[in-house]
């Protein structure tokens, strides 16, 4: 039966293609991603791939003498309010996004995302409330949950397919591995990936395959992976040792990346230690041959590729079915569809080549690959092929570093005394701190005093305190270095968690930050153009200091690593330690050396002119207009074609000075080297562009130097006027905040003494309401149809209440809470306010109508009850002004009590009532029995004596149960009518609906709607 849905599902997915090529001429692509720009896989990345594939698409089109063009809409959504940013906070958004296009009638054929897990779920799952009618193709959704939906198409490898290779993996005998039954799996609880998050989940659930079918143990912390590899009975040949936490983590570390076979074949960065596996996406080696353009192109993002080769995916399908048409004339509408509409394609894009399966998700290879203890090198053991779930050995006999060059058993073994320490093979990630984040001084992540000056601590990764000869010489001569624009290396410090360098700390942070900072550092004084001229002088001063010392090379200079002291100069740190610290390959690297690894003074000279850029524009680094993806940048710099690619500098409108400086930026990133001038050569000019700023004969030094103290004192009072009133304006709206949730006297208390006094308020009016047979209409809605009604019928509410001297408490579920007379005692005036507001209320439910079911009423039950009260501020968490007594319970017992669109009053209120100047129309109703009260005579407000309210009529007792009936009938008929039909709704009642014989309701008894109010003889009792 689920094989039969599936088919079904899939058929009516392919209808849907073929709708579109009949009627939608636009061929619209719904493009939903995130739109939170801290992401490389955000909107402003992934629209411009889909309008590049577009235009490949369109081409393509004309090649096979078609005239159509893809169009694309994009749809984002944001997370950065929420304190779990990206995927982790995507839940509902695609829904929501897709019902606004909906009502806009702009939904497209396809959709291209979301990559998110929660998000996709929504939308594809049958059973959560949601009809889809378009396609999705996804770069992402990896989750169990996604997996065979007959409408949604994975450009990457899903979870279970990775699962898949490791089961393979853990039972495959070869000649230098013995089947494995028992694994670890490390689930870090932090800093964790979309894809590994999903990958790792599927590891852990209790009823997948890979449970079931291995003996794992979950790791959720480090200290619970330490224990285990430390224990006598580990599930691993690991033999621990002395060394850190971060040092014991790279010995077992098992990669789990995708990333080229070409880039997996160079050297690892350190042999002797990197002893490990890569699981890897073969995309070079593939059986399905690959371009060879694609594994050796620059970094990419997996997400963005994903979304341009949905819409190539897109584009090829819809083009090979127009051909088809073209072909067998009217006999294209008429074939039988495949069971997915994407099923079993395979086509070449941005990510290599693309094989997908009968499920519409991508089958890939993957390379198991090790460290070679003849070559250094990262050699393949054996491919994994998905498609098949086998595994092809590469290597038969494998230059593997561990005892009898053969993979270690899963249980422990006792190395013997003259053998070589072994590493096993474990799904751990090891997190390390970021390049540039380290390299920035503003990252304090240790920081000290050594001989009372302020030290910063930086981690030497890879190191265990037993420095290498040449380790040893290299941080020497970093001891005699001491010149003012270079940090000073005062040795090296080893904690049980690691070895760190101690360095001079500039407290201002990096050159980078400043630069971001136009708060603090504004263009009119710290940073004019004087100050850009001077910080970049000081640059030159260290960098030709540094070349002409014995270190003769930076190798890693870039404006993070440029940093700057309490008196504002600028000192550059990070150099030398070329054994310990690589090469930088980033938007600083000349373009010499991304071609070829290594550095050079004439490398340093173009880093230098990329700083310089930044500085005088106070830009990003390497600014361009047109072109803001790096990966893309490094390409263009690195394959230079006509026109060598640098960052964006104009010459327009520019001072003959101003030209001179560009001019020395231009000369520093030349494409030949030879042609950069040196640091000495840079120093000289930047002197005397310097000088010539000032005119002696005018100006002296002192001139200049009171000029921007008094600029400077300017500036300082105008930054305190903006940041007082933005404290102010600040202030001001978390009070009014406060004041919507709290009243005004308590924020007031809270706010001078930190604590609110419980109060006895001898006469209050209290008034309770709640939806008729509201757990009915939920029974019918969706969730997010209730949410929205009562968002409709509370708003309007509260806007009530605006108009009268009454305190809104609470609403729980259906459940609206008002209180008059505290915490502002107002004499009799409360039981007149809460009157009033009342009937308010009450003309307002005459016109409300449901969105979601038109022409059906809704009916609330009033009840208002006056009395003593109790009230006071509960909890710290969250607080709230809670009203206690007697009062209350009778309140809520008088709209248990009351009648559909009746305001049920008690003898007190009414009292009250009398006792003033207002005319209030009221009938009695007669003795009610109130829960813990016994019989108590009630009353119906109706109005009041010359007032205007639209009332509605309210249902006598005697007919009330034929209009309950009558309502039925309306609501079942209400939802037959709508688009999707009553059978078709994603609701609790269609849910037991199909558990039922028939489709009808049940002929003994009435729905649940009906039993709430009243019984088969209504009565004013309870």
């Amino acid at each position: 039966l689920v094989q039969f849905l599936l088919i079904v599902a899939a058929a009516a997915a392919s209808d849907m293609l073929d709708d579109c090529l009949s009627s939608h001429h636009a061929y619209i692509m719904n493009v939903v991603l995130l739109e939170d720009d801290t992401y490389e896989w955000s909107r402003p990345f992934v629209q411009e791939a889909v309008e590049r594939a577009i235009e490949v698409d369109r081409m393509e089109n004309e090649k096979h003498g078609l005239n159509f063009t893809l169009t694309a809409n994009y749809n984002g959504f944001t997370t950065e309010g929420y304190n779990r940013q990206g995927c982790d906070s995507s839940t509902c958004e695609g829904v929501t996004i897709l019902k606004n296009l909906h009502k806009k009638n702009q939904v497209g054929c396809i959709m291209l995302g979301p990559s998110c897990t929660f998000a996709t779920f929504q939308l594809v799952d049958q059973d959560v409330g949601f009809s889809l009618t378009i396609p999705i193709i996804s770069a992402g959704s990896f989750g169990l949950a996604c997996d065979f939906k007959p409408k949604l198409t994975r450009l990457l490898p899903p979870a279970r397919k990775i699962t898949d290779f490791f089961l393979n993996f853990n039972n495959l005998s070869l000649p230098f591995k013995d089947p494995w039954e028992r694994v670890y799996v490390y689930k870090m609880t932090e800093n964790f990936t979309e894809d590994c998050f999903w990958y790792i989940n599927a590891m852990e659930a209790a009823s997948f395959t890979f449970a079931t079918n291995t003996n794992r143990e979950m790791l959720r912390r480090e200290e619970d992976l330490i224990t285990a590899l430390k224990s006598s009975k580990r599930h691993s040949n690991r033999r621990p040792g002395g060394h850190s936490t971060t040092e014991e983590l790279q010995g077992i570390q098992h990669f789990l990346q995708q990333h080229g076979e070409q880039r997996c074949r160079r050297p690892p960065p350190q042999p002797e230690s990197c002893s490990c596996f890569i699981l890897g996406h073969s995309e070079c080696v593939n059986r399905h041959e690959a371009r060879l353009s694609f594994c050796c192109a620059p970094q990419r993002n997996d997400y963005v590729a994903g979304y341009h080769d949905g819409a190539l995916l897109f584009g090829k399908v819809l083009r090979e079915r127009m051909l088809s048409r073209q072909q067998r004339s009217n006999v294209f509408l008429n074939d039988t569809p495949a069971l997915h509409p994407f099923a079993n394609v395979t086509f070449d894009g941005m990510g290599g080549r693309y094989v997908l399966d009968q499920y519409g998700d991508r089958d890939v290879n993957f390379s198991v690959i090790y460290t070679s203890t003849l070559t250094g090198m990262y050699e393949t053991l054996l491919v994994y092929d998905t498609s098949t779930n086998e595994s092809i050995m590469v290597s038969p006999n494998p230059a593997l570093v561990w005892r009898g060059g053969t993979l270690p058993l899963d249980r422990l073994e006792e190395p013997s005394s003259n053998s070589e320490e072994h590493y096993a093979l474990t799904t751990a990630e090891y997190s390390e701190i970021d390049d540039d984040k380290r390299k920035d001084s503003t990252y304090f992540n240790h920081r000290g005093r050594y001989d009372k000056k302020p030290v910063i601590l930086k981690e030497l990764q890879h190191i265990d305190g037993d420095f290498t000869e040449s380790q040893r010489i290299e941080l020497n001569t970093l001891l005699r270095i001491d010149y003012y624009n270079l940090t000073k290396f005062y040795g090296t410090v080893k904690f049980e968690y690691g070895v760190y360098g101690v360095f001079e700390l500039c407290q201002r942070g990096s050159l980078r930050y400043i630069l971001n900072d136009r708060i603090s550092y504004p263009d009119e004084t710290f940073l004019d153009m004087e100050f850009k001229i001077s910080v970049m002088y000081d640059i030159a001063k260290g960098m030709s200091y540094l070349h002409s010392s014995n270190i003769q090379v930076h190798g890693r200079l870039k404006s993070t690593n440029c940093v700057v002291d309490n008196r504002m100069v600028v000192k550059i740190t990070d150099f030398g330690c070329h054994t310990i610290l690589k090469p930088g390959r980033d938007l600083w690297t000349a373009p010499e050396h991304l071609r070829k690894d290594g550095v050079s003074q004439k490398g340093d000279v173009y880093s230098y002119a990329i700083i310089a850029h930044e500085i005088v524009l106070r830009r990003p680094p390497f600014y361009s207009q047109f072109c803001t993806s790096k990966a893309e940048k490094l390409y263009r710099v690195q394959y230079p074609s006509a026109t060598v690619f640098r960052p964006d500098l104009y010459f327009d409108g520019m001072s003959e000075r101003d030209i001179e400086l560009y001019m020395l930026i231009t000369n520093c990133w030349d494409e030949d080297p030879e042609r950069r001038p040196d640091f000495k050569k840079i120093e000289s000019t930047l002197g005397k562009i310097f000088s010539n700023l000032h005119n002696q004969a005018t100006e002296t030094y002192m001139d200049n130097l009171i000029r921007r103290l008094q600029m400077y004192s300017k500036t300082l009072e105008r930054l305190v006027e903006e940041r007082t009133s933005l404290y102010k304006a600040e202030r001001d709206r978390a009070d009014r905040l406060n004041f919507m949730l709290l009243p005004a006297p308590v924020v007031r208390s809270l706010k001078e003494t930190g604590r609110v006094e419980p109060e006895l308020f001898e006469e209050v009016t209290i008034y309770f309401s709640d939806i008729v047979g509201f757990t009915t209409l939920c029974h019918y809605s969706t969730p997010m149809e209730v949410v929205d009604m009562l968002n409709d019928i509370y708003k309007n509410f509260d806007s009530i209440l605006d108009h009268h001297d009454v305190y809104k408490v609470e609403t729980i579920g259906d459940a609206y809470m008002v209180a008059s007379g505290l915490p502002k005692r107002n004499g009799n005036r409360h039981a007149v306010d809460i009157a009033h507001m009342a009937l308010d209320i009450l003309s307002f439910m005459a016109t409300f109508e449901l969105q979601h079911l038109p022409g059906i009423p809704l009916w609330i039950r009033i009840g208002v009850h006056s009395g003593p009260c109790a009230a006071g501020v509960v909890g710290n968490k969250m607080p709230r002004y809670c009203l206690f007594g007697d009062t209350v319970n009778t309140a809520s017992r008088m709209e248990s009590t009351g009648l559909p669109l009746r305001i049920h009053v008690s003898q007190s209120t009414i009292n009250i009532l009398q006792r003033t100047d207002c005319q209030f129309e009221y009938e009695q109703r007669g003795e009610t029995y109130l829960k813990g009260k016994g019989k108590e005579m009630t009353y119906w407000l109706t109005g009041v004596t010359g007032g205007k309210y639209n009332l509605p009529t309210p249902p006598t007792a005697e007919n009330f149960q034929r209009l309950q009936q009558d309502l039925a009938e309306m609501i079942m008929s209400s939802l037959k009518r709508g688009k999707d039909g009553f059978e078709k709704r994603k609701t609790l009642s269609t849910k037991i609906r199909r558990r039922e014989t028939n489709g009808s309701l049940q002929k003994d008894g009435l729905p649940e709607y009906f039993h709430l109010a009243v019984t088969d003889s209504p009565t004013t009792q309870l």
